[in-house]
């Protein structure tokens, strides 16, 4: 599906927490309903039927509960998207990326084949399954995983004994780490985790830039693979990657002149550390250790220059503001190609900062689509992040000060997220809230996911005469989302453990009460801004 992810290391975020956060986009003219789960051990499969591929797998016999969010309505799969286990590891699933022609050749996708003629006669083929893809990932990997290590073996060997049948980015976290892993084809995968003074950004498109072989076929401090990687990438010529001394020694100099840019205060011993690791990238360039995996196994085409890259540019825009984004002396624009996979924010980054930038349509620059600046063309140039079929938005945060029993905080939104706001859920819990939980067939403004879909729908229409209404609700709803869980802390931290999930589900209650007050005096507050405004409205009144 296509969709938006940022990642954000612990040493970059503004409480020491990992964060890992995805909007989840249905497809061009669709609006897929989502609710929020808990699957308990008794409710989870031991033989799992995938949907879409029709592929059947056998499941381990001791899975953990686990929070998930689901499509609310049946018969298309599961779906769960992203969620907490008992262990306290976080998984997002997924982010649809790009690939190219070589790599699908080397490595083909794989596919359900339907049957075809007619079973017990002449020249019938039966069916051929596929792979696993987004539908299967979050249920056969996150109830058996219990740190982010540990999830990317695990999706890493059932990726290569059963394939997938689509391009995927999948993000798992513990209190201490984050692993983005990119499926290569329909068998082979790349890893790599997040650093920790960093943020990632992540459109629909393959994304790292930087890989070293060598740490993934050995100690794999930062990088795994599919165990074939490198025999596989010579056999099929797909590293791009320029080897000649020259060429190296260029790249070299120009990581150097922006690290210099930004270690003005560096100290020697840091500049000496520097020159090590530039030896070392170096001889891993020359050894064909290091290389790009944007340009051996992602695209740079024309549609994701309109789709992808903007996306990147105005993320990194909004949390590295003075690097200069703008003009035509910039160093990225929103079509550039090379705009980094990772760097290291300006200042720590808040939970407000991940709604912000997954909910923007790129306010302050010409391609704002509810702007006055620029023009008719440009202000529909680029897919917005913050668009109107974001189906959810699932914030994983990991608090490293809190207790194993309550440091899991799902904050979710539904609906478009320039209309929405994040409320923050206790994950571990048996039950979720049913103002979330219950997402029915039918639009009722009893359900979170409705109530949203409505208010977007009604306050886009006249968005600058709702803006306000929005902005105090989102302030609202944050503020109070950040006492629950100040105030809850405190109320659960001399608990034993079996006692404090009941008192979590207490707290979600609590603040999903309060959310529906809110969401319900939006509701009204924009249906009577968009009345005013309809097209058959006359001044002259009867009364």
């Amino acid at each position: 599906m296509p969709c938006t992810t940022i990642l954000v290391g612990k040493r970059a975020s503004y409480d020491g927490s990992t964060i890992v956060a995805r909007n989840e986009d249905s497809p061009g003219g669709q609006f897929e309903p989502k609710r929020m789960a808990v699957v308990e051990p008794a409710d989870q499969p031991r033989t799992y039927t995938a949907t879409e591929s029709h592929l059947t797998i056998g499941l381990p016999d001791d899975p953990m509960r686990y929070s998930s969010v689901p499509d609310a309505l049946p018969g298309h799969g599961v779906w769960a998207a992203a969620g907490f286990n008992e262990a306290n590891v976080g998984m997002s699933a997924t982010e649809t990326i790009t690939s190219n022609e070589r790599v699908l050749g080397a490595d083909p996708l794989v596919e359900y084949v339907p049957a075809r003629g007619t079973e017990g006669e002449e020249g019938y083929v039966p069916a051929t399954p596929g792979g696993l893809g987004e539908e299967d990932f979050v249920t056969v990997v996150l109830p058996y995983v219990r740190t982010a290590r540990e999830g990317v073996e695990r999706l890493g060997a059932l990726l290569e004994r059963y394939g997938t049948y689509e391009m995927n980015g999948i993000a798992f976290s513990d209190a201490d780490e984050i692993w983005w892993l990119e499926t290569v084809g329909g068998h082979h995968w790349i890893a790599k985790r997040v650093p920790d003074d960093a943020y990632v950004t992540m459109p629909n498109q393959l994304g790292i830039d930087y890989f070293d072989l060598a740490d993934a076929e050995g100690d794999q401090v930062e990088h795994m693979a599919s165990a074939d990687l490198r025999a596989w990438m010579e056999a099929n010529h797909l590293n791009l990657t320029m080897l000649a001394p020259h060429v190296v020694d260029d790249a070299l100099d120009d990581i150097c002149d922006e690290l210099a840019d930004t270690l003005f205060d560096a100290d020697d011993d840091m500049l000496d550390d520097l020159d090590g690791f530039m030896d070392d990238v170096r001889e891993g360039l020359l050894a064909g250790d290091i290389f790009n995996p944007r340009e051996a196994f992602g695209s740079h085409s024309d549609s994701d220059h309109v789709y992808n890259t903007p996306r990147a540019w105005y993320m990194q825009r909004f949390l590295n503001p003075s690097d200069g984004w703008d003009g035509p002396n910039a160093s990225f624009h929103p079509e550039s190609d090379d705009i980094p996979w990772c760097r290291v924010p300006e200042r720590k980054i808040t939970i407000e900062d991940v709604k912000y930038v997954l909910s923007a349509h790129y306010q302050g620059t010409p391609f704002d689509p509810y702007g006055r600046d620029g023009s008719a063309a440009t202000r529909g140039a680029y897919r917005p992040i913050g668009i109107n079929r974001n189906g959810q938005l699932a914030v994983l945060q990991i608090r490293p000060y809190c207790d194993h029993a309550h440091a899991c905080v799902q904050w979710m939104a539904f609906g478009s997220n320039p209309f929405n706001a994040l409320v923050p859920l206790y994950a571990n819990v048996h039950a979720m809230p049913a103002y979330l939980e219950n997402t029915p067939a039918v639009v009722t403004t009893d359900s979170f996911y409705w109530a949203n879909r409505l208010i977007g729908a009604l306050a886009d229409a006249r968005f600058h005469d709702n803006s306000a209404h929005i902005e105090r609700y989102r302030e609202k709803v944050g503020a109070a989302g950040h006492r629950m869980l100040r105030e809850t802390d405190a109320e659960v931290a001399g608990l034993a453990p079996e006692e404090v999930p009941a008192a979590l589900e207490r707290a979600n209650a609590r603040m999903a009460e309060l959310l529906r007050r809110e969401t319900d005096d939006l509701l009204g507050k924009v249906l009577h801004t968009t009345s005013l405004a309809m097209r058959n409205a006359f001044s002259m009144s009867d009364n």
